[in-house]
Formats: structure tokens, C-alpha cells, sequence
């Protein structure tokens, strides 16, 4: 049974707005449980998607860090252009690293980068999280098994250019954390196996933020909002967006 892939969202309930931003190869699934609740607790939210992400992974190889950085932007001026002039970011993953490097570059009130490498595997290491997405989006497509594993086996013997650029904006991200002041509220699962959890530390001593805190979640891993502690999850995100200098209520 063909199963309908996620779309971005955009949940309109209140004068505070949190930009939600999903990480490499995940989609705005990732983050719809907590745009729900934050709905329910009077908070819009918007989660945009990158380019080459909840599409056909034959497309996800022809994109770039470039392209998602302009998505982000755009998901940020989508809510300005509906009149949120007061935003904060969560972002899991690679949208944790975009959430850091967007507060250096516009106005946001706060930002929760979630389980968010400072850090790279190897391109190869990498490429394999792209194959893993592959084949399950060829499951929500209803593909048969043999389908699917030929596709995947053809998807094998490309490559996706842009890896080594994504490995770079990490790494220059990570060298303007310096430049950090909004509020940050540092999220990392402990049993994350997807990125060295030590990048949480590294975020929290070198931003120069004097309104930051790092929760450690002992018992999640690399996609904690969907993960076994994503309701507490929701509560701390939810106490940190509480505490911040709105001027809205």
C-alpha cells in the first residue's frame, strides 16, 4: 500500500512562532509531534523542507548544503511575511546546526539545537544514511522488495557530490559557535549512534550565550523527538520557549 509522504507544515495558533527544522534525510516528520503540542499550547510553528528531502532519493543526491541553507532562510521569511517578527529555532540534527548558524546571521529569540553534530563521518559513512533513506522511502512508495533492492543497488554505484560541502558547514559552523548569544537550550540523547554525542559539549562551552543550558536525554538516541523520552522532551522545549523575552504573549 502506497503510504502519502510527509509535507511541510505550518500551524498556525498564536502570536509566538518557532521555526522547526528537520535534519539529512529526515523530513518535517520528524518534528510534527512537537509542532502539534506546541499548537496546543497556543505556539505556531512552521517546518519547512529541504530541497531533495521527502522526495525520491534520486533527487536528495543532486542537492546541496547551499540549497537547504536557502530553504531554511526562506521557512524563517515565511513566517516574518506572516507577521512574526519574534522567532525561535528547533532544529534536530543538521537542522540543530542551521538553527546555531542562523542565529549568527538573523534575530531570533532563542534557538534548541537537538542532537546536532559539530563533526562529520566519512563521506562513505554518510552515503550510507542515504541508501537507509532510499529504501524506506521506496517502502512508503509500495515498491516490492525486489524493486527496492534493485534501486537501492543502482543508487549504490552513484554518489552524492555535495557530501564533502556538507562536511564543511558543519566544520564552519563549529568555528563561529563564538558568535552564539541568543538563549540555547542544547539537546542530546546519550544513546545517539548516529553522531558523537560529544558535540552537545562542544556547542554548549564555546557559544558565547549567557542564557544556555545542556539537558542530556539518557535513555534516546539520534531522532529524539520521536524517541522513547519526546514527551519530557516536549515539556523542557516547551519550559525554555516559555522563558524567553517575548514581547508577545
Amino acid at each position: 500500500m502506497k503510504i502519502v509522504q510527509p509535507k511541510p507544515f505550518f500551524f498556525e495558533h498564536g502570536p509566538r512562532a518557532v521555526l522547526l527544522l528537520h535534519g539529512f534525510t529526515g523530513t518535517s516528520a520528524d518534528v510534527r509531534m512537537f509542532g502539534r503540542y506546541l499548537e496546543k499550547k497556543g505556539y505556531t510553528s512552521h517546518a519547512p523542507h529541504y530541497r531533495g528531502h521527502g522526495v525520491p532519493p534520486e533527487e536528495l543526491i543532486k542537492t546541496n548544503p547551499d540549497q537547504w541553507w536557502e530553504d531554511v532562510v526562506e521557512g524563517y521569511e515565511f513566517l516574518r511575511t506572516k507577521g512574526y517578527e519574534e522567532i525561535a529555532v528547533a532544529g534536530l540534527s543538521l537542522g540543530g546546526v542551521f538553527s546555531l548558524k542562523l542565529s549568527t546571521e538573523y534575530p531570533v529569540l532563542g534557538i534548541a539545537p537537538m542532537c546536532a553534530p559539530m563533526s562529520m563521518k566519512t563521506t562513505d559513512l554518510m552515503y550510507e544514511g542515504v541508501l537507509q533513506y532510499a529504501e524506506q522511502y521506496k517502502k512508503y512508495e509500495g515498491k516490492s522488495e525486489e524493486e527496492i533492492e534493485r534501486e537501492v543497488a543502482a543508487l549504490r554505484e552513484q554518489t552524492m557530490d555535495s557530501l564533502p560541502e556538507l562536511q564543511q558547514l558543519v566544520k564552519e559552523t563549529r568555528a563561529t559557535l563564538d558568535e552564539v548569544y541568543a538563549p540555547t537550550f542544547v539537546v542530546q540523547g546519550r544513546l545517539d549512534r548516529v553522531i558523537d554525542p560529544q558535540s552537545a559539549q562542544v556547542i554548549y562551552d564555546d557559544i558565547s550565550s549567557s542564557d544556555k543550558t545542556l539537558k542530556w536525554y539518557e535513555e534516546s538516541g539520534h531522532i529524539i523527538t520521536l524517541d522513547k523520552e519526546k514527551e519530557q522532551l516536549h515539556e523542557d522545549l516547551f519550559a525554555f520557549l516559555e522563558q524567553l523575552p517575548w514581547t508577545v504573549s
